[in-house]
């Protein structure tokens, strides 16, 4: 979102509005998860159910009559799928209606994903891997397909079971991250997995009593998932194990309004990305979602996202070549070579020795 019109109502006295536009700041940025953007049409949309001129309802049937009129609008990067289930997510977030049941889990995934997947709210019958930027390429082991159902009703149980009574907050957020890393891990779905543990993990943590109408969701949503990634793998002979540190550092922003930095590169296997060098005086650190020219605008929402992994991995003026991004994006050198060049078109990046394997800083 080049401007974000949410924030505002976060802030608002009236209750209604709050809750609304948490929620569809939520639901727009939790698409991130799946490298996927929201249309303008949607935010316009937004603000109109938030303000009390449409319902969810009509805001759903307005989408729909959308996407019929404009068949080939955006096809080719799921925008139609991102902008469909937020307001799917938004509408949920707003309901109070929750059962800590895995039939609710299930039901979560196929209000969000009816029409959209073939298998939503079902459970997937085949194993899966994912390579992961923040693993350097490798996956984290999914649940096994013939025992997802076993492991879902007995994660759900032990849960059920837990006390939270005379706990102190530190544990309690410890807790809740080792949970949600295991529901998370089972990978019951196909597709969808994450916007869909996040949304019944938010759900839940309301049935616990914390009120988490703030932005840290919606804007660190890519942060969220890598930070269940790195709870969920090991590789013991290269010193990695898995570790909930991360998902406890979200939590605290969370839920105790905290306010630590929650930079995707400082959670990297290969520890590269965490050695940022030291500004010189006067010179201000960039934020993410400050690169000029508007990304959002000049480039696809892939290559958007390819632009601010990259950001993330070489802030402030530090020099990369086309051999760190091919690592950090996870493409072949002659697409690096290609992406290089149009971040130098559009003056995102400035060369600074040679051209194609030469060195680049952003701007």
């Amino acid at each position: 979102m080049n401007q974000d019109p949410f924030k505002e109502y976060i802030r608002e006295s009236e209750p209604d509005k709050r809750d609304k536009g948490y929620a569809w700041h939520t639901a727009i940025g939790l698409q991130a998860v799946d490298g996927l953007k929201t249309s303008e049409y949607l935010v316009h949309t937004a603000v109109r159910n938030i303000e009390g001129e449409i319902s969810f309802e009509e805001a759903n049937a307005l989408l729909y009559d959308y996407y019929e009129e404009n068949p080939a609008r955006n096809a080719s990067d799921r925008t139609e799928e991102a902008d469909k289930v937020s307001v799917r997510i938004a509408e949920l977030l707003s309901e109070k209606a929750f059962s800590f049941t895995p039939n609710q889990y299930l039901s979560i995934h196929r209000k969000l994903f009816n029409g959209i997947y073939p298998h939503a709210g079902c459970i997937r019958d085949y194993n899966i891997t994912k390579k992961e930027w923040v693993l350097d390429g490798a996956t984290v082991l999914y649940g096994s397909a013939t025992e997802l159902r076993a492991t879902l009703d007995y994660d759900f149980s032990e849960e059920r079971k837990f006390s939270y009574q005379n706990l102190s907050m530190d544990e309690i957020i410890r807790h809740l991250a080792v949970f949600i890393s295991k529901l998370w891990q089972i990978h019951v779905f196909e597709e969808g997995n994450t916007r869909t543990t996040a949304v019944f993990f938010i759900k839940y943590l309301k049935t616990l009593g914390f009120d988490v109408t703030n932005d840290i969701f919606a804007e660190n949503a890519w942060y969220f998932r890598n930070a269940l990634v790195r709870a969920n793998y090991n590789d013991l002979k290269n010193g990695t194990h898995e570790t909930t540190e991360f998902l406890e550092v979200f939590l605290r922003n969370l839920l105790l309004d905290e306010n630590h930095p929650l930079h995707n590169r400082t959670l990297h296997i290969s520890g590269t990305f965490k050695k940022v060098k030291k500004p010189d005086i006067g010179e201000l650190k960039p934020d993410i979602g400050e690169l000029k020219p508007d990304i959002g605008e000049l480039f696809h929402p892939k290559t958007a996202r390819h632009i601010l992994k990259l950001r993330e991995a070489f802030p402030g003026q530090e020099i990369f070549g086309r051999s760190d991004v091919m690592k950090v994006i996870d493409i072949k050198a002659s697409r690096a070579s290609e992406f290089l060049k149009e971040l130098v078109k559009h003056e995102v990046i400035v060369p600074v020795s040679g051209h194609g394997k030469g060195k680049y800083r952003f701007r």
